[in-house]
């Protein structure tokens, strides 16, 4: 990565991010605030925080990870009890094939978290929902097209396709109504996958209206192998692409995301690096509008950096990033797909199903050489589904050891608990790298 120029340094430090606004490729005529609240799942980006970023005219994103169980949690519906009753007698069995979503269920699921969001939307914003490909549901594209379609059908003003390639996902939309006017966007890690995504879908006439460039400093799943996140620099990633788009004659604006933890450095990738606007997501964890359970955002802002690893701990294959006491880590929870089964694959397989079964097999034969375990641990996976779900594993972004100094402590040792509002309005006008909402 070049070294800034001293003028550039000092032009970088003086500004602040409220001199830029983020057009979309489909719509020049709107400019937005370019702060995007990334979709943080499972319900960790609740509505009420992507309202507030709607309000103040940034981007905000609700997650559909695990859907049902989050209508069920927020709005009092029995999608999931339904699901665990239907196949509560398969809840013992190592073969999870059976069991299956009901594509009626997933499609009211999607359409009461996206209307009763947008019901209440304001402000000239606006909010998008986080897809991610890898929940493979053991029906992979059944039932994400009924997720992407029924988000669009519902109202959302836009969908990122997270956590996967999506190289058939604008295949799946192309035939809805708003397949042409609602914004679509896609992460990516590198200039390859964004290629692969534009040649898979040239044939639909339609550009993504907007591409998160995800850096290796991201929270939760990475996009890069876990040998090679340490050596991925985002400035580089970022002018790569955006390099390669302008080669092309391609105007797509591009979202860093990773690692941007002051006003500072989103001017840095908008003024010296080819971003359009920032994706930001670690700072809003410890607000009052974020989904975490309290005493689990006090775990975040005591995170010192030793804390935070990079572990394969998720079914996905993916890389991903966590305090390394979350307690779902190496906790042996007997499966629940009755229940969930977000990760089932197309054969109801996932790699937790493997662990946690050799695991329960290595005990039964220690108690027969009466050698037995207090219980079972399975040390290579964990079941995502139930601990995400209970948020009992922490995801966290690489800065995450910096929250304590974003806030106040009080008396009792614990932080304050930030406002949204205030930590949007900290990186939209903060200058010099400084941290102001500790001063609140």
């Amino acid at each position: 990565m070049n070294q800034l120029t001293e003028q550039a340094l000092k032009s970088t430090l003086s500004t602040n991010l409220d001199n830029f606004r983020l057009n979309f490729t489909n719509d020049k005529n709107s400019q937005f605030i370019p702060i995007m609240i990334g979709g943080m799942g499972v319900d960790i980006s609740t509505s009420d925080l992507a309202l507030t970023a709607a309000r103040l005219g940034g981007i905000g994103h609700i997650s559909d990870a695990m859907v049902l169980t989050v209508t069920d949690r927020r709005y009092q519906t029995s999608f999931t009890k339904n699901k665990q009753n239907k196949y509560k007698n398969n809840a013992d069995n190592a073969d999870k094939s059976a069991i299956k979503f009901d594509l009626n269920d997933l499609r009211e699921a999607t359409k009461i978290q996206v209307q009763k969001t947008m019901q209440q939307k304001s402000g000239s914003g606006l909010i998008f929902l986080n897809c991610m490909e890898k929940l493979t549901m053991n029906a992979p594209k059944e039932t994400l097209a009924v997720r992407l379609n029924s988000a669009l059908d519902a109202g959302i003003d836009g969908i990122t396709l997270a956590a996967g390639l999506h190289l058939g996902s604008f295949a799946l939309m192309a035939e809805n109504p708003r397949f042409h006017h609602a914004k679509l966007g896609i992460i990516v890690s590198s200039l390859r996958a964004l290629q692969l995504f534009l040649k898979k879908n040239q044939k639909f006439n339609r550009l993504p209206d907007y591409v998160v460039v995800e850096g290796p400093l991201a929270g939760g799943h990475l996009g890069f192998g876990i040998d090679d996140w340490k050596n991925a620099v985002l400035q580089n990633i970022v002018v790569e692409i955006a390099t390669w788009l302008k080669s092309q004659n391609l105007q797509i604006p591009l979202i860093a995301a990773g690692g941007v933890f002051t006003g500072t450095d989103a001017v840095n990738f908008i003024q010296n690096y080819g971003a359009a606007g920032v994706q930001v997501a670690t700072r809003f964890t410890i607000t009052k509008e974020c989904g975490l359970p309290e005493e689990v955002k006090q775990e975040y802002f005591a995170a010192d950096k030793d804390d935070i690893e990079v572990n394969l701990q998720s079914p996905t294959g993916y890389p991903m990033r966590m305090l390394s006491h979350s307690p779902g880590l190496y906790a042996g929870t007997k499966p629940n797909c009755e229940s969930y089964g977000y990760l089932l694959d197309n054969c109801g397989h996932c790699s937790y199903l493997d662990e946690y079964y050799a695991a329960v097999e290595k005990n039964s034969q220690n108690l027969v050489e009466n050698k037995p375990e207090k219980k079972i641990i399975v040390r290579n996976k964990t079941c995502l589904c139930t601990h995400m779900r209970n948020f009992d594993i922490w995801t966290c972004g690489h800065n995450t050891f910096r929250l304590k100094d974003t806030s106040t402590k009080l008396a009792d040792g614990t932080y304050q608990e930030l406002n949204a509002e205030d930590v949007f309005n900290d990186y939209l006008y903060s200058k010099n790298n400084e941290v102001n909402t500790a001063k609140i």
